[in-house]
């Protein structure tokens, strides 16, 4: 029997969950006359830094704090069944090694024997293939698993913030609301960002 191989990947590779949102277009409502043409001509600007807004909104705090812990305890719980299976894979080893001994000095004392003993580690040999197979399993399950609870959560704050951007900005004071990471020359705009986070978490604690 070759050597079994585990290999436990990493589930996630990073601690916090980003949002990436490149702009959002905000459709203004009728602006007051007196502000019509200057709206028109200076198409006020928001800024805001969703670094920030995910460091400090409380619902992604809480909800990145319970991805990682679902995330720790899997992978407790694969690393657990691994070197459960590596101990018991040595164990096959050992076995095949002194049955082999015993071959080569002609130590069994009957045929049916040493047909017995081997029989019994072909069974443990498929036996420990299929439990190879069922880790791997288990490590794409969870891994799967992770990234789907990853992508719902991004999906969730995204969706919250771009709502309570869409109400924040309904009298379409600002024509456009965008992440300042996406600017590479920032020259004037209106930095809403603490406004738009103590906004979220007053929502948040209702």
């Amino acid at each position: 029997m070759s050597k079994i191989q585990i290999t436990i990947d990493a589930v996630l590779c990073a601690a916090i969950v980003a949002l990436f949102i490149v702009f959002f277009t905000v459709k203004p409502g009728a602006p007051r006359q007196a502000e019509a043409v200057v709206a028109t001509e200076t198409m006020p600007i928001a800024i805001i830094n969703t670094d920030s807004i995910m460091k400090h909104y409380t619902l992604a705090v809480e909800s990145t704090e319970q991805l990682m812990s679902s995330y720790e305890a899997s992978t407790v719980q694969l690393d657990t069944k691994a070197k459960a299976f590596q101990k018991e894979y040595e164990t096959f080893q050992r076995d095949v090694m002194d049955f082999q001994r015993k071959v080569e000095a002609n130590a069994f004392l009957s045929r049916e024997r040493a047909e017995s003993e081997q029989k019994r580690l072909q069974t443990k040999e498929q036996q420990l293939m299929k439990k190879q197979q069922d880790l791997e399993n288990l490590r794409q399950k969870l891994s799967n698993d992770f990234m789907e609870q990853q992508a719902a959560l991004t999906q969730q704050l995204s969706d919250s913030l771009q709502q309570y951007l869409r109400t924040y900005n309904a009298d379409g004071h600002f024509h456009l609301i965008i992440n300042d990471a996406t600017v590479m020359n920032k020259v004037g705009g209106y930095d809403i960002t603490m406004e738009v986070i103590d906004g979220l978490n007053a929502r948040y604690k209702k």
